[in-house]
């Protein structure tokens, strides 16, 4: 009689489990920065059509040089905020990041605001 085959061993492995909140935490981080990044670009270019078409010399354009100074200072503000968020750790990690946002969110709109103004100035050719 002929011996039977030992039944194949199957093995099984422990399934890797993914942390999505860290990985969508990243993601708004990442997204942040991009957006801060784009609007500090477009406050660097008005700046200098600013000073290229020699409006900065006039009182129109010194009221918009301060608001785009302005609007670099929020920027570097953000970038600090962007900075102490990807920082944080521990369980009050997300309840503090939260504010963070809110507050680098506001000062991104108000940097785009003030930013969109110089806009308007070109745009109407003066």
């Amino acid at each position: 009689m002929p011996l039977a085959k030992p039944a194949a061993r199957v093995t099984v492995r422990d399934s890797l489990v993914v942390d999505l909140s860290a990985a969508r935490d990243a993601r708004r981080l990442r997204e942040f920065q991009a957006r801060c990044l784009q609007v500090d670009e477009g406050n660097r270019k008005a700046l200098a059509r600013l000073f290229q078409s020699g409006l900065v010399y006039t009182r129109q354009g010194a009221r918009l040089g301060r608001d785009l100074l302005l609007a670099h200072q929020h920027l570097l503000r953000v970038s600090d905020l962007l900075l102490r968020i990807g920082e944080l750790t521990g369980p009050a990690a997300a309840v503090d990041a939260e504010a963070l946002y809110d507050e680098a969110g506001e000062l991104l709109a108000r940097t785009a605001k003030l930013t969109s103004r110089t806009g308007l100035v070109f745009a109407r050719g003066q």
